[in-house]
């Protein structure tokens, strides 16, 4: 299940036996940023910069727009594949090809329909912007699919990222099944590492045990919505928990990272899941939230716009209506600031000079671009 918009005060959990650490002890100052409204949109998901300083974004009911920060204006771009709208489904993340200033390529992950329900999907298709502030998208092609559908609309994820290597990486939900985060013949719940084509990255893990399992990198994940590296070539990931127990992750090639298995959290119905030190063969998350933050985006900052944030990983938080940052130190990580928003917020990016984007979750949700003060 999704979670709740809880109106509560969070406390933070860390792992590896550390206290919390009460509210009222991070740092909730006043924001540290101007906040720029861009334009206004219909249930924004996700942000991709363009070469030219245009900004794609993704709406879940299946619109593309493109936007001029310049003049604040936005247009359309067709050809987007149909989407399942409904519960979290829709249209999700949208990325470049790596070598999108010469073949002008870009990705979209999204839920579709077929039998069973809906499923998580990525197409790449050929964009071409016109010169009235739209453009559209031509020999689409799907690349990847969840290996199942399920009824219910829920947890989807389906987050892209391409690493240094050309690798195109995938969050994969597990569309509120749990179990097939651990069954190996299944890409649900896992993260996923392919070629730019959807192929299954030559050296993976798990390449000798089968088609589906060349495609995982880690495994055991419930609702991963946030995928980005750090200076050091890291993979961080956050993943909403159930009824508390939302994840940041350190992603290492063939681990386990527990769920439904183990948990921080509960079953919404109540029953209790075993912690992860109950399991020392499963990779325990760096830092874990109960109450939940819901979190639905993540980015690992490397700009020196906001010189003390550079190696944090900067959270959007739905319930946490706000912006959560953490420090990172080596491999442990610890809640250091929760700014409030005011709204859900959604998508996050970091531009090429350093600024922060993010969008407001739902109907009118607002593109945001936040600047030091």
């Amino acid at each position: 299940m999704m979670h709740l918009g809880l109106s509560v005060t969070y406390a933070l959990a860390l792992v590896a036996g550390a206290l919390a650490v009460p509210s009222q002890q991070l740092d909730t100052r006043q924001q540290p940023f101007t906040s720029t409204a861009i334009t206004t949109h219909a249930e924004p998901w996700a942000i991709a910069f363009l070469p030219d300083d245009r900004v794609l974004v993704t709406e879940r009911r299946g619109n593309l727009r493109l936007v001029d920060p310049t003049t604040k204006s936005m247009g359309t771009i067709t050809g987007v594949p149909t989407v399942a709208y409904g519960g979290q489904g829709g249209l999700h993340d949208v990325a470049l090809h790596p070598d999108y200033a010469e073949n002008s390529i870009v990705y979209l992950s999204y839920a579709e329909s077929g039998s069973g329900g809906a499923g998580g999907a990525v197409a790449r298709a050929k964009l071409t912007l016109d010169t009235n502030g739209g453009g559209a998208l031509s020999d689409l092609e799907v690349i990847w699919r969840h290996s199942q559908k399920a009824s219910g609309g829920l947890q989807f994820a389906c987050r892209l990222l391409f690493g240094a290597d050309g690798a195109l990486w995938i969050s994969s939900g597990e569309i509120n099944q749990m179990t097939p985060a651990q069954d190996m013949t299944s890409n649900l719940g896992k993260v996923i590492k392919l070629y730019e084509n959807g192929t299954a990255f030559a050296g993976n893990p798990f390449a000798s045990q089968g088609e589906v399992q060349a495609q995982i990198w880690s495994l055991g994940h419930r609702n991963p919505l946030g995928i980005d590296w750090d200076a050091e070539g890291r993979l961080w990931e956050v993943e909403m928990g159930p009824m508390g127990g939302d994840e940041l992750n350190l992603i290492q090639s063939g681990a386990n990272y527990g769920w439904p298995v183990v948990s921080e959290g509960r079953h919404y119905d109540g029953r209790t899941i075993p912690a992860h030190s109950t399991r020392p063969d499963i990779e325990p998350p760096k830092a874990f939230w109960v109450p939940v933050i819901s979190p639905a985006g993540l980015i690992i900052y490397k700009g020196d716009l906001f010189p003390d944030w550079t190696g944090n990983a900067i959270i959007t938080g739905l319930s946490a209506q706000g912006i959560v940052r953490v420090t990172i130190t080596g491999d442990t990580a610890k809640e250091a600031q929760r700014i409030s928003m005011g709204k859900r917020m959604r998508g996050i990016r970091e531009d090429k000079d350093g600024a922060i984007w993010v969008v407001e979750d739902g109907p009118g949700g607002r593109l945001l671009k936040l600047t030091p003060n």
